[in-house]
């Protein structure tokens, strides 16, 4: 039975805190045995950065008649040799998988060191820990596009073993563009891959078969009739075994006709008895009754048509750029875990993995390199499901981690000081004419009413009045009724004095709040201070906000439109 969704973290498997979120490179968190013991997950989605030499952007809203610079960089989609991708090969070639080591020794005396070849080292070393860590029942699922996908599946084999190989599955995300009209002189790309393994072949993993809905002209057509006093739909299928005997099938007379069947004499007299064979006429070939409620649907096969990519215009789009569908996830958890399983994505990015595993009743792990992910999952989280607890590992927590972050990455400390105080970060690395701002926030005063707040953020050790007068003009200058001032040092008296001679600003509520308010982050972090301002939504209109699950949603069949497969899939009854 699910755990419902406002229960504490439980410890999974006896060895690792299920439902957390962890800051940090995937590869030193999998390695390290505080987080993760060996066969301790159940499914294991990733949807790593595919080598497409793109960067990708982080979009925001922001509200009308607001100014806002309305992405930053999330990622760069993109991999090249060095020094790093020079040890990572190291290691590879020193694993007791052997097979692994003259796998990359062999891609690299292809390939050379370039980004294809950094790209495949950097998945190796995470996918022999992902194999590590799977359970015996467990199931992978590699999510990736045309562009190294078949350089994976061979990276694959040699990790899980090539008798482990279950599917791959196309995914077709989108429907073609007129790419011709810019000059494209190929087919439209229009799917991407997902790589289907399993950790065993001595221990069935988990699999439970999904289908979706038969066509209304496949049910008229399959299930015609409606039976008296019960108004069943039923067709009239056949009982003749396929391939005319040459699968082994019983020949014998049965009602008159000599055939081969499906099945023994014996049953099909006990199926005679039960009324579930017809013959319309003496002399014909007897068929089976079958009625619709009895069969399940069209079983769901290894291309996916029926799940469009989300759009941008959709509710379920948080901005984050590759942001996959929730109802693809939902499709892979409930085919491959049993409610309570742990489900685990290395690459967790806006969290969709972590989101339909809550949604289904699994317990989850999520790891993300960047503080701007992991503040997006926490935010989608708590969003969709209110009541949730869990844990965020590897951000700071104090002080001294607050100083840390701030010392090894500026940007990510500038990102995560943001989400202390619900803001968009502002730019990201871009720093232009307005380097000034780090972050904004567009509080909801009333329909349609937004105020601006502009946030600086500062990581030095020392601050002084001048940074304050800035963030002031800055203010002005944008038209914002409020400007937040965080900092890692403590303020000085002069900058206390002019923040409180800024004034206040004065909300649709009829309540004022100083203009200018210096948010000291050790005193955020132990909930000594908080940010001051009205909000009439509760959230940021910087920030999408996920729609609210309900806490006992049922699992459905996942189809999102009827496949035109349909009238191709007949279930026949089962051969004995």
């Amino acid at each position: 039975m699910a755990r419902p969704a406002g229960l504490a973290p439980r410890t999974a498997n006896n060895s690792i805190v299920a439902n957390t979120l962890y800051y940090g490179d995937n590869l030193d968190i999998l390695r390290n045995p505080e987080y993760f013991k060996e066969d301790s997950v159940d499914l294991i989605y990733l949807d790593p950065p595919f080598n497409s030499s793109a960067t990708f952007n982080l979009l925001f809203s922001s509200p009308k008649g607001h100014k806002s610079d309305a992405q930053i960089e999330a990622f760069e989609d993109t991999w090249h040799w060095g020094p790093q991708a020079e040890r990572e090969f190291d290691e590879l070639l020193r694993s007791p998988n052997t097979d692994v080591a003259e796998m990359m020794q062999a891609m690299r005396s292809f390939l050379s060191e370039n980004d294809m070849m950094a790209y495949l080292t950097m998945m190796a070393n995470r996918l022999i820990e992902l194999q590590r860590v799977l359970k015996t029942t467990g199931s992978i699922y590699l999510h990736c596009d045309p562009t190294a996908s078949h350089y994976l599946k061979v990276l694959l084999d040699a990790i899980f073993g090539r008798t482990h190989f279950q599917n791959e599955i196309c995914w077709t995300r989108t429907v073609p563009k007129s790419d011709y009209k810019q000059g494209a002189t190929n087919w439209p790309r229009v799917h991407d891959v997902l790589l289907f393994y399993t950790k065993s072949v001595d221990h069935a993993a988990t699999f439970h078969q999904l289908f979706t809905e038969y066509e209304n002209e496949y049910i008229e057509s399959s299930y015609p009739f409606v039976e008296e006093g019960t108004g069943r739909r039923y067709g009239a299928h056949s009982l003749t075994a396929p391939g005319a005997g040459s699968r082994g099938h019983p020949q014998y007379e049965f009602m008159g006709v000599t055939r081969y069947w499906r099945y023994g004499k014996d049953k099909m007299e006990q199926l005679l008895s039960e009324g579930r064979v017809l013959q319309s006429a003496p002399g014909n070939v007897p068929r089976y009754k079958r009625y619709l409620d009895e069969v399940l649907g069209v079983p769901i096969g290894d291309m996916w048509t029926d799940i469009s990519m989300v759009q941008g215009s959709s509710k379920e789009r948080l901005g984050y750029p590759t942001q996959k569908p929730l109802a693809l996830l939902e499709r892979i958890i409930e085919a491959s875990t049993n409610p309570g399983d742990l489900v685990l994505d290395p690459f967790c990015g806006c969290g969709t993995a972590v989101h339909a595993a809550q949604k289904l009743g699994r317990e989850w792990i999520g790891i993300d390199i960047t503080h701007l992910a992991i503040s997006l999952v926490e935010k989608r989280l708590r969003d969709a499901f209110p009541a949730i607890e869990f844990k965020v590992e590897g951000t700071p927590v104090d002080i001294e981690g607050a100083r840390d972050l701030a010392l090894r990455d500026k940007y990510q400390f500038q990102w995560w000081a943001c989400h202390l105080v619900n803001a968009q970060p502002y730019r990201g690395k871009k720093k232009g004419s307005d380097s000034g701002i780090d972050g904004l926030i567009f509080p909801e005063e009333g329909p349609g009413k937004h105020s601006k707040i502009i946030v600086s953020v500062k990581g030095g050790e020392n601050v002084g009045d001048t940074m304050l007068k800035d963030l002031i003009a800055t203010v002005e200058s944008e038209k914002a009724q409020m400007g937040f001032f965080v900092t890692l040092a403590r303020p000085t008296n002069p900058m206390k004095v002019r923040a409180t001679a800024a004034g206040y600003y004065t909300s649709a509520n009829g309540v004022s709040y100083p203009r200018i308010q210096i948010l000291v982050i050790e005193d955020l972090l132990s909930g000594k201070v908080r940010p001051e301002y009205f909000n009439s939504s509760g959230g940021s209109a910087g920030f999408r906000r996920a729609k609210v699950e309900l806490r006992d949603t049922k699992q459905r069949r996942l189809f999102e439109m009827p496949t035109s497969l349909s009238a191709l899939q007949v279930e026949e009854p089962t051969e004995e």
